[in-house]
């Protein structure tokens, strides 16, 4: 077996349950784009912030047009090795539970089910003011019906479905409001400057007080809602494992530090090949 790898099953092995946390390296495999490069610095412009999305209708108005030129980035990906590793180890018992930071629902997808989506899931999209929640495809539908003639010339996706537009691009897009209430929609995604959902991390930090140790894969640990769960296991003495390529926030308190591909590194550790 791969030296890596075989120290990741050694740690697996001796933990009996591991709480997982997974960030955006595990779905780059799938096509979708991650945010930070090796050092944990930004790859691409910042994310949409969560108060400029609710205060400015222009900002929702980029974002949607955007979104709605990318989703099929999203809606076309598929569960890479690593997704499908960490669903082989849950059904081994190995996996107490996977507490992920992506949106792209391909944990579940996967097979995984015991899944916690700390940041929510682009396949559904709520309204801000009655709470109401419609699937994305369905909402997908009434954007495209809203601008039956509207084109754009992507060519760059950036993470979470985002595509690259020019100003003149998003100039006319319409974005339709609440059927229901006629209030404004978002995602259904904790935005960046947006608080986790208190019932979420509770459940989180629950699974990870159950677990025995915490396995780190694809994140480099610079926001602090994936951080926090590092911070936990290190103060309880729950030793950690990170694979990921580059540098973590977390590689001061890790018991082991993989860096490189967590698609094959996984991959090995689930199907105990060399």
């Amino acid at each position: 077996m791969n030296p890596d790898a075989r120290e990741l099953a050694r740690f697996i092995a001796r933990a009996g349950r591991v709480a997982v946390v997974t960030g955006a390296g595990v779905s780059t495999a799938s096509g979708i784009p991650d945010y930070r490069d090796r050092n944990g610095d930004w790859k691409h412009a910042r994310p949409v912030q969560y108060a400029e999305f609710v205060s400015r209708p222009e900002v929702r108005q980029r974002y949607w047009a955007r979104s709605f030129a990318g989703w099929g980035r999203i809606a076309n990906a598929k569960p890479n090795l690593a997704h499908q590793a960490l669903a082989t180890l849950e059904a081994a018992g190995r996996v107490e539970t996977l507490i992920t930071q992506n949106v792209d629902g391909l944990h579940r997808r996967a097979g995984s089910r015991r899944v916690i989506d700390l940041h929510g899931r682009l396949q559904t999209v709520r309204c801000m003011g009655c709470g109401r929640r419609v699937a994305r495809e369905r909402w997908q539908e009434r954007l495209a019906a809203a601008n039956p003639s509207w084109q754009s010339d992507a060519d760059y996706f950036a993470p979470d479905g985002d595509a690259k537009l020019r100003d003149e691009d998003v100039g006319d897009f319409v974005t339709p409001d609440c059927d229901s209430c006629g209030g404004f929609m978002k995602p259904d995604v904790v935005f960046f400057g947006e608080n986790v959902p208190k019932d979420r991390v509770a459940s989180a930090f629950e699974a990870l007080d159950r677990a025995t140790a915490l396995l780190i894969v694809g994140s480099s640990l610079m926001v602090y809602s994936g951080y926090r769960f590092a911070r936990r296991a290190a103060e309880t003495d729950k030793p950690i494992a990170i694979v990921n390529r580059g540098r973590t926030r977390a590689d001061d308190v890790a018991a082991l530090k993989i860096d490189a591909d967590c698609g094959d590194i996984l991959d090995r550790v689930s199907s105990n090949r060399g």
